[in-house]
């Protein structure tokens, strides 16, 4: 386990984002900002609304296009213009709305748009159905309502499934926004293990999240933001949940923090 940490320190980060910046009518809803993240490492995004969090990262997954910057996989400088660009890079992202097809079973859903095809090109349910379970014994080994339509199922059983759809095809770059907004505290502790899963596996995960509560469980560094500018980022373990407020109201750096362009 050492060395493979090692390892994900040494090479080159999973993500690099460079001097992102982006503006929609003359306002900079991001000026100037940098961020990475690592093999099996969990960064937290935070930020009031309008901060520009949700932004940059809809830069990275091909959905608004940069004004200035750079944005590099695995090290190599790559062009991000739609979202199937991102999809070719591993990078996929699991939204609040979760974009499910409720009136369909999870691996309709898991399969939404690449279904698998039997030689006589009709519908492989019971290939799609064998597939989703060894994703989902890897995610939520408790999971069993695989013949029911989404629409029955909890928040926290939904979000297995969107996150099943991701990883079955190899992302290795997971966004997700405000995963536990709408859900009680015993889903949020199931999508809470669900990202340590992943974390195990060698995804690397930006969590965008106003709980910052939630952050501070999972995440391993920190970046906040504020009027679209990076005030700084630090390491879950070196600051307090006071000092990060005190970021992300005031855009004043702590002492163990790297200070960013954004800080006071």
């Amino acid at each position: 386990m050492e060395a493979h940490m090692d390892q994900a320190v040494t090479a080159a980060p999973l993500v690099e984002m460079r001097n992102m910046s982006i503006a929609f009518g003359g306002i900079k809803a991001v000026n100037d900002v940098s961020i990475e993240l690592r093999q099996g490492e969990v960064v937290g995004l935070l930020g009031h609304n309008g901060a520009g969090k949700s932004t940059l990262i809809k830069i990275l997954s091909g959905a608004y296009p940069a004004d200035g910057g750079e944005i590099l996989i695995n090290g190599e400088k790559v062009v991000i213009a739609s979202p199937r660009d991102a999809k070719r890079y591993g990078i996929e992202t699991i939204y609040q709305t979760l974009a499910l097809a409720d009136n369909v079973d999870s691996a309709a859903n898991i399969f939404l748009g690449r279904e698998l095809l039997t030689r006589w090109r009709t519908l492989d349910d019971s290939a799609m159905e064998s597939e989703t379970r060894k994703v989902m014994a890897r995610l939520n080994p408790h999971f069993q309502r695989f013949k029911e339509p989404v629409r029955s199922l909890s928040g926290g059983q939904r979000q297995s499934v969107a996150i099943a759809r991701a990883i079955h095809f190899d992302a290795r770059i997971l966004i997700m926004d405000e995963p536990t907004a709408a859900l009680g505290p015993a889903e949020t502790r199931q999508v809470g293990e669900l990202t340590l899963s992943l974390k195990k596996e060698g995804i690397g995960i930006f969590l965008i999240s106003h709980d910052i509560h939630d952050v501070f469980d999972l995440a391993d560094r920190v970046y906040v933001m504020k009027n679209g500018r990076l005030v700084g980022s630090a390491r879950v373990g070196d600051v307090t949940k006071d000092e990060v407020l005190g970021m992300i109201i005031l855009g004043k750096c702590p002492e163990k923090a790297v200070p960013g362009p954004g800080a006071a």
